[in-house]
């Protein structure tokens, strides 16, 4: 929702503060309570909407003095909850409110969906509001704190709706200290901080979370500081930040200026290293893609990143991209090229660049191939503003060399003079090709002819002997010309066929290489040739098989020709940008064939997969007919020598003997069962043929059947805060098997007196159930191995507890839609973290209802 600022407006809009909070527990309520009360000491009137203690003392005493609204309330599923009274806020109109936790999602009952759309109602009333969020609930970064932490966040608040704000203001806190803070009871009750310091509040995870939001925080700064710049029309470099852009053309100096770009970066705070490389748009003549591979490696593995823009100028493209970026210096290295090369063509990249960087600072690093490079290329392809030199040339140089010779007129004879002019029109050809060497020749005649052949000043020739002088020195001339030319096309031709050559081969290499070997070789097809975009096609469906766009725009700015290559029989390789020639057309049919083997091998990829579960299977069968062999025989012998025992008519037992018997033969009958059962289930689970039947459980009555089934039912077990816990969506029968399996590692580990713990937390669509225990732990090499089928039958020490059980649990929740990993327990011991997906409120609103029935198949 826009705010209204325009001055004279009825009602001007609020003004919005947000506390951005790295992670939870950093302060950020404290905080704002803490501003609300320097607004209320200054005269302001303030109010709290809704305020979200969470139990803590240093907080609540934080309200003291300040005016709460009450809340309304709100049933929802037989439940009560409290929601912050949005027309009560409007009424009472105050010129500040607190509103904690901006990404909460309301109870249904209100007129909004999200607190952060009250907040805009707010505002629209001209009301100023002071709110809370945690980095994990913007909604650009929930992937990617799901793929840190493990825990997807339900709740999100869109990045516009932060962005807005008038004043955003980060809390943070060293994860070490924020750890301090739980283990002394600060942020969550006692009973929840192991398995918080285990599990979300891990360091590594709070050093992540803690640099999204300096990134975060630090982006929103740079991206008003550019509107800024923007409104006043200000075009100069601001060094507000050092950005360091190393120019990089595929030579052997790369790693030299790269590692010296690097510590300028480093030199200064938060410095950024951009590498960019400009290829031309002319197709695949260029740099060594080897290099250039490598040489990105290096600036990656420096911390920089890597561009590539496409351009024929290459100053005019490597100050656009530096500008664009708003860097601060330009690094090139030193040109290869002679001194004699450098008179030839003129200054070269690094001048140029100088000449037009204006506030950006280039800088110029020497390196050991400095001035060591060869001759400019004879066969370069002439362009335009070449042409035009070198048919000026051929107007000038002869008219020069004229100047010049008739001061040494007196000393020098009539061949010296030629041998001067034939010289000055290969240069002519060296410079401007063919066309501008014959222009120069007929020139340089008639000039020889009329100033330095008798009689002077005349073009009438009296000596036979001058007439021959005269045509042989034209004839050698274009001769001359047209063999240097030949030559400059020939080596042109030779330095195109090297480019295309480590082109393909580089193409090879993505393709031994195998993974992600497709995307990569559409990307080099964009920038070797320039295009905009490149497309692989299903040529009957038209379907888009993979795709490469370039952001750096077409490569000569003719932007809309379309080339089409087939490859194999059913795909089309689509080319969109620039009209290529014949040539690179013809190289584009070798990317093709290169093409056409990533899909050939990405198929058979595919068929691989489809023959590993046979193989999976074969190992299973060989697997259980070992432990048919071995765990089978032993409750099978123990039930069969006590049965038999009892009726052997040669031994009259005692009724405490025949109890004891009859016990010993039940319990190995119930071991049998439940091993029967384990394999069974793992056979089918391997197959694909065990059907789940899905439906909402209760954890609290899955535990109580779990300890019922244990063979000591007064194990010591202490639930916690599974009363709490929202069902999960599971298979009862399944899950209590994965419970009990679970425990009963646990009880066999356990230190003795000690109970084993079973708790349960939420977060986000996720219920995490730990089972606890503080037995002697697994070390981190062994954690994969607990979960191998039969990994007991190959040990010297069953002490360890892996088994059978762990291995069918680990399927059994992966099948259910859940996962079971090994941690650490605090203090020492074992904790094995059991994730399950929570029923989400459509489903609890038909409970009984299971979902369609489903096969696991791993």
């Amino acid at each position: 929702m826009a705010r209204d600022l325009t001055p004279g407006t009825a009602t001007r809009s609020g003004r919005l503060r947000v506390y951005l909070g790295s992670a939870p527990g950093v302060g950020k309520t404290y905080r704002m309570l803490d501003e609300a009360r320097r607004r209320q000491e200054r005269g302001a009137d303030v109010v709290v909407g809704y305020i979200e203690t969470h139990g803590r003392q240093h907080t609540r005493r934080m309200l003291e003095g300040l005016e709460v609204l009450p809340r309304v309330h709100r049933s929802y599923r037989g439940a009560e909850f409290e929601e912050m009274d949005l027309d009560a806020v409007l009424a009472r109109r105050p010129s500040v409110v607190l509103v904690d936790e901006l990404a909460h999602t309301n109870i249904p009952g209100g007129r909004h969906a999200k607190r952060w759309q009250d907040v805009e109602e707010l505002l629209a009333a001209g009301i100023d509001v002071i709110t809370t969020v945690n980095i994990q609930h913007l909604e650009s970064l929930n992937d990617v704190v799901r793929k840190i932490t493990g825990i997807p966040q339900r709740e999100t608040v869109p990045d516009e709706v932060v962005r807005r704000a008038d004043q955003i203001e980060l809390v943070d806190m060293a994860p070490q200290a924020l750890r301090r803070r739980m283990a002394h009871g600060n942020v969550y009750k006692a009973e929840k901080v192991d398995a918080a310091l285990s599990n979300y509040f891990r360091v590594g995870n709070l050093t992540a979370l803690r640099e999204l939001a300096l990134l975060w925080v630090a982006g929103r700064v740079d991206e008003g500081l550019r509107d800024y710049r923007a409104d006043h029309h200000i075009d100069r470099v601001w060094e507000t930040r050092e950005r360091v852009v190393v120019a990089l053309t595929g030579g052997p100096e790369g790693e030299t200026i790269i590692r010296r770009a690097a510590r300028i970066a480093d030199r200064t705070a938060g410095g950024d290293l951009l590498a960019v490389h400009v290829s031309r748009s002319d197709g695949l003549a260029g740099a060594s893609s080897g290099a250039l591979a490598q040489q990105r490696q290096l600036v990656e593995a420096l911390g920089g990143s890597y561009h590539v823009v496409v351009g024929d100028d290459v100053p005019t493209a490597l100050l656009a991209f530096a500008r664009a970026h708003d860097a601060t210096q330009l690094v090139l290295g030193t040109s290869r090229r002679g001194r004699i090369s450098r008179f030839l063509t003129g200054p070269g990249t690094g001048q140029t660049t100088v000449d037009a960087s204006e506030d950006i600072d280039v800088h110029m690093v020497t390196h050991e191939f400095t001035g060591r490079g060869k001759l400019p290329s004879l066969g370069r392809r002439h362009s335009k503003r070449r042409t035009i030199a070198g048919f000026a040339s051929g107007l000038i140089v002869p008219a020069l060399l004229t100047a010049v010779l008739s001061q040494f007129h007196a000393r020098l004879n009539l061949t010296t003079d030629a041998l001067i002019f034939q010289l000055g029109v290969v240069a002519v050809a060296l410079l401007g090709g063919t066309v501008s060497a014959v222009v120069a020749a007929v020139i340089a005649s008639v000039l020889l002819n009329y100033f330095f052949i008798p009689p002077v000043h005349t073009l009438t020739i009296d000596e036979t002997n001058n007439i021959v002088a005269l045509l042989v020195f034209a004839t050698v001339a274009l001769t001359v010309s047209t063999v240097v030319d030949h030559a400059g096309k020939l080596t042109s031709r030779a330095a195109r066929a090297t480019a295309e050559a480590e082109t393909l081969s580089t193409l090879a290499g993505s393709v031994l290489r195998g993974a992600d070997a497709l995307p990569a070789l559409l990307e080099k097809s964009r920038t070797a040739f320039g295009m905009d975009s490149v497309a692989l096609l299903d040529s009957l469906t038209g379907e888009t098989i993979a795709r490469s766009d370039g952001s750096e725009g077409s490569g000569d700015g003719t932007a809309g020709e379309v080339t089409e290559v087939a490859v194999g029989e059913r795909s089309v390789l689509v080319l969109t940008g620039r009209r290529l020639p014949a040539a690179d057309q013809r190289v584009l049919t070798a990317f093709a064939a290169h093409v056409g083997a990533a899909l050939e091998r990405d198929r058979l990829a595919v068929v691989a997969a489809e023959v590993e579960p046979i193989k999976a299977a074969d190992r299973m069968r060989t697997a259980l007919l070992a432990a048919v062999s071995h765990d089978l025989r032993t409750p099978l012998a123990a039930a069969r020598a006590s049965v038999g025992s009892l009726r052997s008519p040669d031994v009259e037992f005692s009724p405490e003997d025949q109890a004891e018997l009859l016990a010993t033969a039940d319990e190995s009958l119930v071991k049998l069962t439940r091993l029967v059962d384990n394999l069974l289930d793992m056979s089918r689970l391997q197959a694909g043929a065990l059907t789940l039947h899905l439906a909402p459980t209760s954890l609290e009555e899955m535990l109580v059947r779990a300890m019922d089934s244990l063979s000591d039912p007064q194990a010591p077990i202490q639930p916690l805060d599974l009363d709490t816990a929202p069902a999960v969506l599971a298979d009862p029968p399944l899950l209590e098997r994965v419970l009990a399996n679970v425990i009963t590692n646990a009880l066999r580990h356990n230190a003795p007196g000690a109970p084993v713990l079973v708790t349960a937390s939420h977060h986000a669509d996720l219920v995490e159930v730990r089972v606890i225990d503080r037995g002697p732990g697994i070390a981190p090499e062994d954690r994969d191995r607990v979960f191998l089928p039969f990994q007991r039958l190959g040990d010297t020490d069953n002490t360890t507890g892996v088994g059978l059980g762990l291995a069918l649990s680990r399927g059994l929740a992966e099948a259910m839609g859940g996962s079971l990993e090994v941690e650490d327990t605090p203090g020492g011991g074992t904790t094995m973290l059991l994730t399950l997906p929570a029923v989400s409120e459509p489903q609890m609103a038909e409970p009984g209802t299971a979902r369609p029935e489903r096969s696991a198949v791993q």
